[in-house]
């Protein structure tokens, strides 16, 4: 009687279900994960090709460059002399110039570029006539080859034959007209000396031929960062715009109180990937700079156009020094870890 009374318990029946679930789920798991060990030689032999890739045209290179970079190699290998490439490098007086261009640089096409692309696609998004014909428009220049359109920018900013120039004679007058790629003088000094100011070095500001370029460059990119700003704009809920109106607030206070905080992770992707984007500039640099005919290699006037990328350019096919410039590569290549870091580090801060 009491073994039939045990038998008849639902406690221990439900017990014995559970168990039996268990045991299943453990079973079930052991075979997944045996058929996933024997399906894991398949996946690594599919793998295998982009691997290989990756080490030959990407981990070999790099670890090579390092290797030069700790050697006195010019043509040919030379002797073994450590971090001494480094050190000169940090002790060069082009060297500091040449960062000191591309900070100008960056800093004058990422925010210019991106404010110009933020407003220009929330007037994109507004409800207007022939709004894909526009966007196009503006898109343009994005996939338009920076060599060809360096070229082209070159002659607008001719000094003698240039649009630019034939403009501001016919509005102004011939005294207005510049040397747009050909002068060294810093575009904020000659700003203070049109008043009568006198500015010391520092301040002087990137060359006009400089800032030329930065134009050129920011008429360059400011497709690609509208479109992406339209893509965030159109993430947006239309009904957080409805609301914000019903409540009374105007253009102004949305766009600064709504629109600006939900785009906050477009803005921070594009400030990451415009900034890298920005220290690696290079083709319309080399192409407006070399075209200007004020020297026989890029970076002129008086290296006042020379960024870091332009000046490990010149290293290599100009000076033939190669561990010299693949220290210097190395040392860019550090800045620009360090500032994608910091930019990574402050946007989790601003979410958190």
């Amino acid at each position: 009687m009491a073994v039939q009374k045990v038998a008849a318990d639902p406690t221990l029946e439900r017990v014995d279900v559970q168990r039996a679930g268990v045991a299943g789920a453990a079973a079930q798991f052991g075979s997944r994960a045996r058929s996933a060990k024997r399906k894991q030689p398949v996946a690594y032999l599919f793998l295998l090709p982009a691997l290989l890739v990756l080490i030959v045209f990407s981990f070999f290179p790099l670890f090579y460059a390092f290797y030069i970079s700790l050697h006195q190699w010019k043509l040919r290998q030379g002797a073994y002399i450590a971090l001494a490439n480094y050190g000169r490098a940090l002790h060069t007086v082009d060297f500091w110039e040449a960062f000191g261009n591309t900070v100008y640089f960056v800093i004058g096409t990422v925010p210019v570029t991106m404010a110009l692309a933020l407003l220009m696609a929330y007037l994109l998004f507004q409800k207007v006539h022939f709004l894909s014909f526009f966007r196009t428009v503006y898109f343009l220049p994005y996939v338009t080859s920076t060599v060809a359109a360096a070229a082209i920018w070159v002659w607008i900013f001719n000094a003698r034959t240039g649009v630019l120039n034939q403009v501001l004679k016919a509005l102004f007058g011939p005294e207005y007209m510049l040397r747009w790629l050909q002068e060294s003088k810093g575009i904020i000094g000659m700003l203070a000396a049109h008043v009568g100011l006198t500015l010391p070095h520092w301040l002087q500001g990137p060359s006009l031929a400089l800032t030329s370029i930065m134009v050129m460059s920011c008429w360059h990119l400011i497709g690609f960062d509208i479109v992406l700003f339209l893509a965030g704009l159109g993430a947006i809920n239309r009904e957080l715009y409805e609301a914000a109106r019903i409540d009374g607030a105007g253009e102004g206070a949305i766009f600064r109180r709504l629109t600006l905080p939900l785009l906050s992770p477009t803005i921070f992707f594009l400030t990451v990937i415009s900034t890298i984007g920005a220290f690696k500039t290079f083709n319309e640099i080399y192409v407006m700079s070399s075209s200007a005919g004020v020297g026989n290699t890029a970076g002129g006037p008086l290296n006042s156009t020379q960024t870091m990328v332009v000046y490990i350019y010149n290293l290599f096919y100009s000076s033939r020094e190669l561990g010299f410039g693949s220290a210097v590569a190395f040392l860019l290549f550090g800045v620009i870890l360090v500032l994608t870091l910091v930019q990574l580090w402050l946007g989790r801060r601003s979410t958190d």
